[in-house]
């Protein structure tokens, strides 16, 4: 999806790619990281926190009737108003009734060049979650978490069939010509593995186009892709396109894949205590 300064004009792109989707046989849509605006977090301003909304509200009304008339669930990035000086990150999943199923805040938050999102985002509080939906039980994570094994095995160990990941992630312009193809490779071969891993699908959801200054800003590379559980690419978009994937997540493959690669099985919980250690290394 590419996004615009218009919060009603990315609503309406959202809705018609969510009714396209739908035709083409989907059953649950994801949309991409804060669909609603412009990635705002490229500065420190806080004229931006006028873009956050209470849950439930306007934007879970709209996706929760577009649910329920088109029979199908959905999975959306929202900017969270929790309370004054308090703001998330947040996916929200509704089911095919129109029902808000749950919500997922994002735990992990960056604060690099042009992604300064600690200066907006408190770190979710809500742990790491799955959601039961008429189509199936599925997974949610945003963005930075795609990066974290932890995230994944916690979500995965809650019983999804299929992990989303709502993305908004691209090229410092200046770095794409020496360091592009190898960023993109790194950020789908980390969730690749967490599909190998795991046992579990993989589906991450980017947005396409540069958005901010002429020559600078961030140009997101899309690559948007979903992976079964033994890491195999079902469906991966372009780099600049505006794309709709739509791929079969099968309950059967997720059991079969953990029956012959069950690293489940075989882990040693009683010796992992110390991962929650900030580092080992001793002087």
């Amino acid at each position: 999806m590419r996004c615009t300064e218009s919060a009603a004009k990315n609503q309406a792109a959202a809705e018609r790619g969510i009714r396209e989707a739908a035709k083409k046989g989907a059953t649950v849509v994801c949309l991409p990281e804060l669909y609603r605006s412009l990635y705002f977090c490229q500065s420190e301003d806080h004229a931006n926190f006028k873009l956050a909304e209470a849950i439930p509200g306007p934007s879970t009304k709209a996706l929760s009737a577009l649910a329920k008339k088109l029979k199908i669930a959905i999975v959306g990035s929202l900017f969270e108003r929790r309370s004054a000086g308090v703001y998330h990150n947040t996916a929200v999943v509704l089911d095919t009734d129109g029902r808000l199923t749950g919500m997922y805040r994002k735990m992990h938050i960056p604060d690099d060049p042009l992604y300064y999102e600690k200066f907006y985002f408190t770190p979710g509080d809500l742990g790491f979650k799955a959601f039961d939906t008429k189509p199936g039980r599925i997974g949610t994570l945003v963005c930075w978490d795609q990066w974290y094994p932890e995230a994944a095995r916690l979500t995965a160990l809650r019983g999804p069939s299929v992990l989303f990941y709502p993305t908004a992630i691209g090229w410092h312009p200046s770095e794409k010509k020496q360091w592009g193809e190898s960023q993109v490779s790194a950020w789908q071969t980390i969730q690749r593995s967490h599909a190998i891993a795991n046992g579990i699908y993989i589906a991450s959801v980017n947005r396409v186009g540069r958005e901010g200054p002429k020559g600078g800003g961030i140009e997101f590379f899309g690559a948007s892709f979903i992976a079964d559980p033994y890491g195999r690419m079902l469906v991966e978009a372009s780099r600049e396109k505006e794309e709709i994937l739509v791929a079969e997540v099968d309950p059967d493959v997720v059991e079969t894949a953990r029956q012959h690669w069950p690293f489940l099985r075989d882990r040693r919980i009683d010796a992992y205590g110390s991962i929650t250690e900030r580092s080992l290394e001793r002087p």
